[in-house]
């Protein structure tokens, strides 16, 4: 868990906003009970998840994907060789809808923007990471190794029983 208390602020006001602007329908699905606050998500969301990653092709047709996601500093980062279909995807147009989904226990869907992360303070803390989880540094899997920072617009998580999902994962008040 990296985030501050000001990254956590932010992601709880974009959780808040989503679900304001969510249809009745997913309102009723993700009601009260079963929404997942910032702290608890960030509580939840340690180590690799598997992402599933949308983006669209030049005519417009949807592609999905599974790929390892991170989260750190209240959002996702994932990465892909840069000779893949994903990543040209995400260089011509990177809006990407972003779903990690545990079982009908925890979900967390999003949408936004995969911004490719450049040389520098913020992708070196994110290869130590990954580096840590995985043993080796990502940058070594390829030659053209690109990591991604989701730049979340819309955002809702959710639980199918939320009190049971934090009391069995060690999830404690903020």
């Amino acid at each position: 868990m990296r985030e501050t208390p000001e990254e956590i602020a932010a992601l709880q006001a974009l959780l808040d906003a989503s679900r304001g602007r969510a249809t009745g329908h997913l309102r009723s699905i993700i009601s009260d009970e079963r929404t997942l606050s910032a702290a608890e998500l960030v509580q939840l969301l340690t180590g690799m998840k598997v992402l599933t990653v949308a983006t669209v092709t030049a005519r417009g047709e949807p592609r999905i994907s599974a790929l390892d996601g991170h989260f750190l500093h209240g959002t996702w980062t994932f990465g892909t060789d840069g000779g893949s279909a994903k990543a040209r995807h995400l260089a011509r147009r990177p809006a990407v809808s972003v779903a990690h989904v545990d079982g009908e226990e925890l979900a967390l869907f999003s949408h936004g923007t995969a911004e490719l992360l450049p040389p520098g303070p913020e992708r070196d803390e994110v290869d130590a990471h990954w580096t840590a989880h995985y043993g080796s540094s990502p940058f070594s899997w390829g030659d053209d190794i690109r990591l991604y920072r989701l730049r979340m617009t819309w955002a809702v998580a959710y639980a199918f029983q939320r009190e049971e999902l934090l009391q069995s994962r060690g999830v404690t008040e903020p």
